[in-house]
């Protein structure tokens, strides 16, 4: 039995993934972290993370074991000008920026063991005001994956031609 630990971001979870439990059977492109990454610690002692976005053109089949979210402190200061008063044309919608920095705070990323993951991850906001708050914001999810096969996807074309209702 190989395991090997996976990084999901909550961004990727957030735009297509699906959410899964311990327990269950998942596939997933994964990208192997390159020895600096792992150095950096990017993916919080992950071998491997999920890309939903192209990677690799196969996937990695196996059964969740773990799952951990991944929190982080961060201090938010609110940006200068950032509740500036606005003068929005009429008629046109008003988009306003965030209007906080966050920087990390040093030290170690907290892990939470959870049974299930979700499909949106918890940021808090910051409190009113102009003077630094601290935030704990949950980056993804850390999982511990039994591997059981890696299969090999259609060529990109292929699933082009499938999903172009035009094609031959």
């Amino acid at each position: 039995m190989a395991l090997m630990r996976v990084f999901y971001q909550d961004w990727q979870m957030g735009c297509c993934g699906t959410p899964f439990s311990v327990g269950e059977e998942v596939a997933w492109r994964l990208v192997p972290l390159d020895g600096q990454q792992l150095r950096d610690g990017h993916c919080y002692g992950a071998e491997a993370w999920v890309e939903n976005h192209g990677g690799p053109d196969r996937e990695t089949a196996g059964r969740v074991r773990a799952i951990e979210l991944v929190h982080r402190e961060y201090t938010a200061r609110l940006k200068p000008h950032a509740l500036d008063p606005i003068d929005p044309e009429p008629g046109k919608p008003v988009f306003r920026p965030y209007p906080y920095t966050r920087e990390p705070v040093p030290g170690a990323p907290t892990l939470e063991p959870v049974d299930t993951c979700p499909k949106w991850f918890e940021d808090e906001e910051p409190g009113p005001g102009p003077g630094p708050h601290r935030i704990r914001r949950t980056e993804g999810a850390l999982i511990t994956l039994e591997v059981l096969e890696a299969r090999a996807l259609p060529a990109r074309e292929a699933l082009d031609d499938l999903q172009d209702p035009a094609s031959p």
